[in-house]
């Protein structure tokens, strides 16, 4: 056949094929006496490998290689396989960097920025996290327990997976801007200071345990719109009262209620949230409107 018949079978322009032939990938099989390009069925075989391996983004020297030296087509394949998977790893990056310029009001600068923290190593993340807890533990007092407590906030490191999902992408740059924050710094530096200074008492129980029975008690009492919350408040500080060691009086619930207030921080909740994102943990359920609902019901009820 000839170059056009060709062109038709395959659907490539003449020019294509005409180049592919002048480069050697796919050589004519022969020529007519006039000097015309003759092709036969193995060209047709030949060109449309070529196109294919094109279509994946083979240069045409790879291809070359495959074709003609013999090079391992499943190395070759191996080896483009990967390099793509950076590209796309890199081209998802850029796009959730994109995302949160759109959704905002930003200046290139900001663009900028957010295109650095997308691309950020597994160490710059740590760094960041890292520069994040240097600031807010600053000047917390170095007993054993904020040594204990600031250890175990720091091992929870943001890893990234080597392809992550454009939600592990959107939570790492959410929580890299979170941390930048002065105020929400400030915030966790203050409850940094008032559970560990010297002679400071654990009102609130913080244990798992303690946590969730607080959580559940609390949660029947909002969602059925509880007529009694008094009864709720008066139950929660029988128990807190009696692991302080201390009466239930005016004083205790004054405390607690100052301790509640400043613990109710949404974007505390949130850091844990988007390190589930990122780190493919289950789910973490907010719980700051249990608070809430539990600080207004404790203002609104004496103490007995």
């Amino acid at each position: 056949m000839n170059i056009g018949e060709l062109s038709r079978l395959t659907g490539l322009p003449v020019k294509t094929i005409r180049y592919y032939s002048d480069v050697g990938l796919v050589p004519e099989a022969e020529r007519s006496q006039a000097g015309y390009r003759r092709y036969d069925h193995g060209s047709i075989v030949r060109l449309e490998f070529v196109r294919t391996l094109r279509e994946l983004g083979l240069d045409l020297a790879t291809i070359r290689q495959v074709l003609d030296r013999g090079a391992d087509l499943r190395e070759v394949a191996a080896a483009h396989a990967s390099a793509l998977g950076i590209q796309i790893r890199v081209l998802r990056l850029r796009r959730a960097a994109l995302r949160a310029v759109a959704g905002r009001d930003s200046s290139p600068a900001d663009l900028e920025r957010l295109a650095r923290i997308a691309q950020a190593s597994a160490d710059e993340r740590r760094r960041i996290i890292d520069e994040f807890f240097d600031s807010i533990f600053a000047g917390v007092n170095e007993t054993a327990e904020s040594q204990e407590f600031a250890a175990g906030m720091r091992s929870v490191s943001a890893d990234l997976p080597d392809e992550p999902t454009d939600a592990q992408v959107d939570a790492w740059i959410e929580l890299a801007e979170m941390l930048r924050a002065p105020d929400f710094r400030a915030r966790l530096r203050e409850m940094g200071r008032r559970s560990f200074a010297p002679g400071a008492r654990r009102i609130v129980p913080t244990g798992p345990a303690d946590l969730k029975w607080f959580i559940d008690l609390v949660a029947e009492a909002q969602d059925r719109g509880s007529p009694a919350p008094a009864a709720v408040v008066d139950e929660v500080m029988r128990r807190w009262s009696a692991a302080a060691g201390r009466p239930d009086d005016a004083d205790l619930r004054r405390e607690v209620a100052e301790a509640i207030e400043l613990s109710i921080e949404p974007r505390a909740e949130r850091y844990w949230q988007l390190m589930a994102v990122i780190n493919g943990w289950p789910p973490i359920p907010s719980t700051m409107h249990r608070w809430a609902w539990f600080l207004s019901a404790l203002r609104a009820t004496p103490s007995r």
